[in-house]
């Protein structure tokens, strides 16, 4: 005589079957996320497990909460694999995994499960730079000269200029790069942006001069000075640019 199975049977199938799969926590879009550890990890003992994984994942679970039902299989599947174990990414790949992103230290790999569209949003691809424009009370603006990159023997004077760390705010970013001339400056507002490209971003921040003395960062440039705003916008460079010239327009019906 068959009998149909139970909550109990169930669950201690499940059990039985988590034990031979990765080890996986849920995120918050319905997918699950592998974070591998450095211990050394035969590829054809991680492939056989990956697969055994995928299959569990992809299944709709029997659960018994208030009535017995079936929760929805896995969407998602992330695997963070550090460098150390690069010889995984091949078993990885053959069951459908692709590259999100690599960082120093670690591979992100992703695989969507469903036979529908995959909604995974693209991985980031954006620069963030910099600029600062600091004028003092004399109307003057705080220029540099860089010694290398395109305008390496020019003659342009710009603005202070760099890129926004990983987890740091735009603000905070003008801040720091003009401090890298030794003056302290205090974030007012952001005065233009422009995406070029079609993955960099530019904001240009006008700061308050909280200091006056300049000290030159000798590495990266090559001179540093205060110059009268009316000069800087009257340089060919400048007044080329759509940006800078926007800038130097909208600043000059101010009054500076």
């Amino acid at each position: 005589m068959s009998c149909s199975a139970t909550p109990a049977m169930a669950r201690e199938k499940e059990i039985e079957q988590m034990d031979r799969i990765l080890a996986a926590k849920e995120d918050d879009h319905g997918g699950v996320i592998v974070e591998m550890t450095n211990e050394p990890l035969d590829p054809s003992v991680f492939g056989s497990l990956l697969r055994a994984s995928l299959s569990y994942w992809r299944q709709q679970v029997p659960f018994f909460g208030v009535r017995w039902t079936y929760l929805q299989g896995k969407k998602g599947v992330w695997i963070k694999l550090p460098i150390e174990l690069v010889t995984l990414v091949e078993p990885a790949v053959k069951v459908r995994f692709y590259y999100y992103h690599a960082e120093p230290k670690y591979l992100m790999l992703v695989s969507w499960l469903p036979g529908t569209t995959n909604t995974i949003p693209a991985n980031a691809t954006h620069r963030v730079g910099i600029g600062g424009f600091v004028m003092n009370e004399k109307n003057e603006v705080l220029v540099v000269q860089e010694k290398s990159g395109r305008f390496r023997g020019t003659g342009v004077w710009k603005f202070p200029t760099g890129v926004v760390d990983e987890g740091e705010d735009i603000c905070d970013a003008a801040v720091r790069e003009v401090k890298e001339f030794l003056v302290n400056t205090k974030f007012v507002e952001i005065l233009a942006f422009r995406q070029s490209y079609k993955s960099d971003l530019f904001f240009v921040c006008m700061l308050q001069p909280l200091s006056f003395d300049i000290q030159k960062q000798d590495a990266e440039i090559e001179a540093a000075e205060w110059m009268p705003f009316e000069q800087y916008a009257a340089q060919p460079f400048v007044q080329g640019h759509d940006l800078l010239r926007y800038i130097s327009d909208m600043l000059g019906e101010d009054g500076g």
